[in-house]
This record gives C-alpha cells, sequence and structure tokens, in this order.
C-alpha cells in the first residue's frame, strides 16, 4: 500500500507540475523550439528549475543505505552510444518538434479529451507497439 500511495502522490505532482507550468500546452513546446522566431523561455525554466530541486534529492536519495520499496537501486550502467540509442533519440525529437508533446505532458493533457490528444496518445501507443514488433523480428538469434 505504502508503494501505491507513493506512486500515486508522485505522479500526482508530476501531473500537476505539468499543468501549473503549462507544459501540457504542445505550443510552449513548439514555442521553445522556434529559436529563430517567437522563442519562448518557458521550458527551459521548467526544466531548470526541476533539476534544482531533482539533483541535490537524488544525490541524497542515493546516499540512503537502498531504496524503500526496492531490493536495491536500480541504475543505469550502459554508458556507450549505440545506434538504437541514437535513433530512438532522433525519431523522439522530430516527434516531439512536430506535436509539440512528449508522453508525460501528453499522458497529462489526456484529461482535456481533446481529439489532439488523444489521436497524439494512440499514435505514440501505435508506434511502440510497430517498434516492438520489429525489434522482435529483427534481432539476431
Amino acid at each position: 500500500m505504502k508503494l501505491f500511495l507513493t506512486t500515486f502522490v508522485a505522479g500526482l505532482l508530476f501531473g500537476m507540475g505539468l499543468a501549473v507550468s503549462e507544459m501540457v500546452d504542445p505550443g510552449r513546446v513548439t514555442g521553445f523550439l522556434d529559436i529563430a522566431g517567437q522563442w519562448d523561455p518557458t521550458l527551459l525554466l521548467v526544466m531548470g528549475g526541476a533539476l534544482t530541486i531533482t539533483l541535490p534529492g537524488f544525490y541524497m536519495v542515493l546516499k540512503l543505505p537502498g531504496p524503500w520499496f526496492a531490493e536495491r537501486f536500480s541504475l543505469p550502467t550502459k554508458k556507450d552510444l549505440d545506434w538504437r540509442l541514437i535513433a530512438g533519440a532522433t525519431l523522439f525529437g522530430i516527434g516531439w518538434g512536430m506535436a509539440g508533446f512528449c508522453p508525460g505532458p501528453a499522458l497529462a493533457a489526456l484529461v482535456t479529451l481533446s481529439p489532439q490528444v488523444v489521436l497524439f496518445m494512440l499514435a505514440m501507443i501505435a508506434g511502440q507497439l510497430l517498434a516492438m514488433l520489429v525489434e522482435k523480428y529483427t534481432r539476431p538469434l
């Protein structure tokens, strides 16, 4: 039950933060990416604020003997760049720039039931399923 409550509160805070900072508005993202036109620094300020809180918090959490709800911390070990990371980041960036959404803000904006948001979420799920199929049938034996 503790894990459920902690996860719920974290999600609630994240969603509220996205809504209050207006990051659920794709215009904020496309405005941030429009560096040659009407540049909107809002996304930079939100990310800066998030990092200001997260970095010291992450450092303090990792000083604990272990996580509260798992046997050990699950941290990334991979340090190299491969084609999958580069291709995935490129596809993500293209989609982000075209739609003005990434998964978190789109999920938070889903409560509006805007056709644009619903269509984006359906297309995102379809893209994930397609990527899983491609991986399944192209993975070496």
